[in-house]
């Protein structure tokens, strides 16, 4: 067996189910789960269309779909990137745009095609982090460094905190914005200063976006890495690669659909792991995929129901708890009175909601632990439901 097996940690919901086993709730109200960043809004209606059509069936199911997806689905990738980014060119669909299973997969995958296996090698992601990005270096041989994100930065990576000498070790570096689970976004000047680091460490950036379009101001959309390099007139987007999904933009998680896209060079480097991985897009799924980028009136929608959920719970989780609503995506980053493993557990025998413990996210580092004292909760049930979970929150809260 793989050795580096051993290295991995429980995965968080694994940990959680084992917090909770034996617990029973006193509360006879429904059971609410906050806990999985996992989108209940509806699926849009023509996607859900285009999969019940028999034509767009037929037209897949009778051979093996290609590792690249068809053209349809890439140059409607690119021709959205290019508008949401302001992008200087759209991005070559031959070798700049590659359809993936979804963003976890993208992720865990590229790690296994851009870390070398040298000894010494570092992959270096945000502290708290999508535990992805740590076992995709786990199990490549790499160490994680740990950025640390603290809150006088509103959470951000502290890139000058990091030693020159773990730069010059790092291969890949990950990079989530808005981030998972404290929502704060980088800005153009974040992502070019990271640019800038990676030319001279000789790295590749690695930008998940896939809560870019779930945000707080419709005028101001999160800014992206490749935009970036837009601005920088850098329109070859080297070392530069980012991550995209339809599950969180689109309600869309079971398609398993997204796109990486950027530097080609390490995209058709990437593109040769994948001819081996075994991840092609089936017909019907790319074509399902292809609406979708296509359409933007259901993604302005969706980020109206989020902010008319966030306007309803804030008041009465901001008084119960210490956390600020996020400038994107779907996630309360809260410090909790007590440790946030006791709350979780104590709060689902209250008021059987289900949240989860920051530690589960984050990893203890320089002595301590940026996740210890807090939860994320991701309100993405209904905001009947959330709403309803927000008042057994603070009821709880206020009974400690």
């Amino acid at each position: 067996m793989n050795p580096f097996l051993d290295n991995l940690h429980l995965y968080p919901f694994e940990r959680l189910n084992a917090l909770k086993a034996g617990v029973r709730t006193r509360s006879n109200a429904p059971h609410i789960a906050l806990s999985i960043g996992e989108p209940k809004h509806a699926s849009p209606d023509f996607v859900v269309d285009a999969l019940r059509e028999e034509s767009v069936l037929r037209a897949g199911l009778g051979s093996y779909p290609p590792t690249r997806g068809g053209d349809a689905l890439r140059e409607a990738i690119a021709t959205w990137a290019q508008r949401r980014f302001r992008l200087n060119r759209i991005p070559d669909i031959a070798h700049e745009v590659l359809p993936v299973a979804g963003t976890r997969e993208a992720l865990f995958s590229f790690g296994q095609a851009v870390l070398s296996g040298a000894n010494g090698a570092v992959c270096a992601m945000p502290n708290p982090f999508y535990q992805i990005y740590e076992g995709a270096a786990l199990l490549r041989g790499a160490a994680p460094y740990y950025l640390p994100c603290p809150e006088r930065l509103g959470f951000q990576p502290d890139f000058d905190a990091v030693p020159a000498a773990v730069w010059d070790a790092c291969e890949l570096l990950f990079l989530c914005s808005p981030g998972n689970p404290s929502g704060t976004t980088l800005s153009l000047d974040q992502f070019e200063r990271v640019i800038q680091l990676a030319d001279r460490h000789d790295f590749v950036i690695a930008s998940d976006e896939c809560y870019s379009e779930i945000y707080s101001d419709e005028a101001n959309p999160p800014a992206g890495l490749l935009q970036a390099c837009a601005r920088m007139k850098r329109d070859d987007y080297a070392r530069c690669v980012v991550f995209h999904s339809l599950s969180k933009r689109s309600n869309l998680p079971g398609l398993r659909s997204g796109f990486v896209a950027g530097d080609r060079t390490v995209l058709d480097r990437f593109f040769l792991y994948r001819t081996y991985h075994g991840c092609a897009l089936p017909a019907h799924v790319q074509e399902a995929s292809r609406r979708a980028w296509l359409d933007e009136a259901h993604v302005v929608a969706n980020r109206a129901a989020y902010r008319a959920k966030f306007a309803a719970v804030t008041p009465m989780i901001g008084a119960a708890l210490d956390c600020t609503a996020p400038e994107g995506g779907f996630y309360y980053w809260a410090r909790t009175p007590t440790d946030g493993e006791t709350f979780t557990r104590e709060l689902f025998a209250a008021e059987n909601v289900t949240v989860l413990p920051g530690s589960y996210l984050a990893r203890a580092s320089d002595g301590s632990d940026p996740g210890r004292d807090r939860v994320r909760m991701a309100w993405v049930a209904s905001l009947e439901e959330c709403i309803e979970a927000a008042e057994r929150i603070a009821r709880f809260v206020g009974r400690g």
